[in-house]
């Protein structure tokens, strides 16, 4: 998945800490080729090699999982978040790789090979389906938050109550330390670290993401790694969004899906998630201007 992976955890013995470390990765490393949309053998790929055909696919019991998760946060924020984006991402990145920037033309073809509607699921029976000739999925929006989740998801299953999965940077958390109250965890201000703010959190996930962090200079303008689903074209506004969720999929997500959107648009989405925490930061490019906003306390 690109990143590295860390775990924390508080376990009985030396050998069932050491066992539950082995078991983990070694899902994490499965994980990786169900999911990558850069290995050609991966099953994602495979999936999507038959969109268009008209064929319902039974997939693992992984990929389902997070496709079904996916797929709904898409319909609940009217496809911001988009897993679909897969044929604009390569686009983008074989520009990338020739040190260019994309040509307006191929990313709308993209574009138009794109949409969450054309990714359908059947939960009754866990069957997948991509009904557009020449659909890519990414779910590098979605992957890590679902990876962390996992690997507490296995822990737990060892008896191991007290852990922290961090995939990169996005967290999932179990629960606490011995004798602590939460897991303490740094909330970058983005400007000066004395600003940072530490939350003792637990049994949740946590994401940040931002706008500016991998990019494409056009111009004398960054374009970020983080697009628009709506238009392909990757964001040139400076955001930085840190987010609390019930777990580190939904996160993960939506984490993605307020770098999308200014402050104004967050708030009106934002409404409808009532277990989500957003702590969002805008920058004004052209005034220096700093916006913070937070959604709940």
């Amino acid at each position: 998945m690109g990143s590295q992976f860390r775990l924390v955890f508080y376990a009985a013995s030396d050998s069932l800490a050491q066992a539950a470390a082995r078991k983990v990765f070694n899902h994490l490393e499965y994980l990786n080729v169900v999911m990558s949309d850069y290995l050609d053998g991966s099953e994602l790929n495979r999936l999507c090699a038959l969109s268009g055909n008209g064929y319902w696919v039974r997939t693992s019991p992984v990929l389902f999982s997070v496709l079904d998760s996916a797929r709904n946060i898409s319909g609940q924020t009217d496809g911001i978040f988009d897993v679909t984006i897969g044929a604009v991402t390569q686009v983008w990145r074989k520009a990338s790789r020739q040190g260019r920037f994309p040509e307006r033309t191929a990313i709308r073809r993209a574009v138009r090979r794109t949409g969450y509607r054309w990714l359908e699921i059947d939960r009754d029976h866990h069957l997948v389906r991509l009904k557009k000739s020449g659909m890519r999925l990414d779910l590098g929006g979605i992957g890590k938050g679902f990876a962390a989740d996992e690997g507490i998801r296995i822990l737990k299953e060892m008896n191991i109550g007290a852990a922290m999965v961090d995939a990169g940077g996005d967290l999932a958390l179990s629960g606490p330390p011995p004798g602590e109250k939460g897991w303490k965890i740094s909330v970058s201000s983005g400007t000066d670290a004395s600003d940072d703010e530490v939350l003792l959190l637990a049994d949740c996930g946590v994401a940040t993401s931002g706008a500016t962090y991998r990019y494409i200079m056009h111009k004398g303008k960054k374009y970020s790694h983080i697009m628009d689903p709506r238009t392909g074209i990757g964001l040139t506004r400076a955001i930085r969004a840190t987010v609390i969720a019930p777990n580190g999929t939904r996160a993960d997500a939506m984490s993605k899906l307020v770098s999308v959107l200014s402050i104004k648009k967050s708030r009106k989405i934002l409404a409808h998630f009532p277990d989500v925490k957003v702590k969002l930061q805008e920058t004004d490019l052209k005034t220096g201007k700093i916006s913070n906003w937070q959604n709940r306390e």
